[in-house]
Formats: structure tokens, C-alpha cells, sequence
């Protein structure tokens, strides 16, 4: 593999990236590379910063200090309109509007002043593997793996090159959790969309994630190929392995 150091080979490159909120430091100078078109999984205690570094990466809140850049260029720099469109974020509550499946998948487009086609929002559909019939449903009716699909599906209607997934499939059933992975998975094998992925669940982190962040306190305590989860070399890291597998 050629160095994911590389313009080309990097989605979100972040640079001594730290966050404070008043004067509690949520994340500290955290450096670290998203390689471009992989999945990149983010283990780590609630409360290690994970959430607010997504919120960072797709230009929902800006850094106090470091930079962070997407394909090459600073965030800083870009519309965040531009940053939002390519870099989707689907969180663990898949907030609906009430009423059609059709209205929710229209969001982003209704947000810019323009309309999705029901192609496209079928085509979204069958992307995300749900029956075409779910279209003019009512999102009540629906269950939580399908509502996490709806939301998935919306992300999608930008055409995002990266995605960031907060904990999506922490309060799904089994099976439902399945689909999802291999929905991810296909995302990123056929459509090369890059994927940043937060579970709580190591063999999760382990089975689908490429590369692996471990984050504590803020701080990024190791990162690299997923198999560290393994074998990690901090001992604090092993510690908290240890007792989410166990």
C-alpha cells in the first residue's frame, strides 16, 4: 500500500486538533489520518471526545487550535455548505420529521431550496436494501432498523465522499445490526465512499474496520491497521480491550 500520507490517499488529515467547551478540554491535540476509501473504526470510552471530533470533522464546530483538512484542503478555508455535502453524518437516533419516508429522504435537498426526484429517492431505497413500497409510508410505522436505514439513505442524497456514523447500530437487534454492516461495507467497496465508524462494540471495530483510532480523555491514544485491537501496545488501551471483550 502506498503512503497514506499522500494527498490522494487521505480523506481528513487532523493536525494537533484540540476543542474546549468553556474550560473543559474535550479534545487534545489529537493528529491522525482517515485514509481515503477505507473504514476507519473509533473505539473508546463514553465521554473520550469521539462525538465532538465527528462534529469537528464535518465543520459543525470549528477547532480552537490545529487544523483539519479534507482531501488536501484546510476545512477553515471551505464553504461549510461544501464540507457538510461531502462529508455526511448519520448519528445513533435516526432523527425523523414526521411524515413520509419521501419527505425525510428530501431533507437535504428541501434545506437547499430544491426537490428530490422519486427516482432518486427509490434508487436511495434500494441502496440501502428497503422495499420500494416504503416510499409514501409514514416513518412511525416503521422499526428502528429501517429508520436507521432512512437515515443512512439521507446522508446519502448529497453524495457524500466520506461518511461518519455515530454509534448506529448501538440499539438495533441483531440481524437489523447485520444489515447494516454489510450496507456499510458495500457503501464502501462498491461506491468507495471512505467511512469513519464509532461503535462501542470491539468485535464490531474489529471485523469491519480497516484501520482503528483509540481515543481516551480526548486524546488519541493509538491508532493504525484494526488488528492493534488485538494486541494493543498501550497498556491503558489493553485495559480497556480487555474489559469490553470480556
Amino acid at each position: 500500500m502506498s503512503d497514506s500520507h499522500n494527498h490522494e490517499e487521505t480523506a481528513l488529515h487532523l493536525e494537533n486538533v484540540s476543542f474546549s467547551d468553556g474550560d473543559i478540554s474535550i479534545i487534545k491535540q489529537v493528529s491522525g489520518v482517515i485514509p481515503k476509501g477505507k473504514i476507519t473504526t473509533f473505539v473508546g470510552p463514553s465521554g473520550a471526545g469521539k462525538t465532538t471530533l465527528f462534529r469537528l470533522c464535518n465543520g459543525l464546530i470549528s477547532p480552537d487550535k490545529g487544523e483539519i483538512r479534507l482531501f488536501g484542503e484546510s476545512i477553515s478555508t471551505l464553504e461549510p455548505t461544501t464540507v457538510r455535502r461531502n462529508v455526511g453524518l448519520a448519528l445513533q437516533q435516526a432523527t425523523m420529521l414526521s411524515g413520509t419516508v419521501m419527505k425525510n429522504l428530501a431533507l437535504p435537498k428541501t434545506l437547499k431550496g430544491e426537490s428530490l426526484d422519486e427516482l432518486t429517492a427509490l434508487s436511495l431505497l434500494e441502496q440501502v436494501g428497503l422495499d420500494k413500497g416504503l416510499l409514501h409510508r409514514n416513518v412511525a410505522d416503521l422499526s428502528g432498523g429501517q429508520k436507521q436505514k432512512i437515515s443512512i439513505a439521507r446522508t446519502l442524497v448529497n453524495e457524500p465522499s466520506i461518511l461518519l456514523l455515530d454509534e448506529i447500530t448501538s440499539s438495533l437487534d441483531r440481524i437489523s445490526k447485520r444489515d447494516i454492516e454489510q450496507l456499510i461495507k458495500k457503501l464502501n467497496q462498491e461506491n468507495g465512499v471512505t467511512i469513519a465508524w464509532i461503535t462501542h462494540n470491539i468485535e464490531q471495530a474489529l471485523s469491519i474496520g480497516d484501520y482503528s483510532w483509540v481515543m481516551m480523555n480526548g486524546s488519541l491514544l493509538e491508532s493504525g491497521d484494526s488488528k492493534l485491537l488485538e494486541n494493543p501496545k498501550s497498556p491503558a488501551v489493553r485495559e480497556f480491550v480487555k474489559g469490553e471483550l470480556s
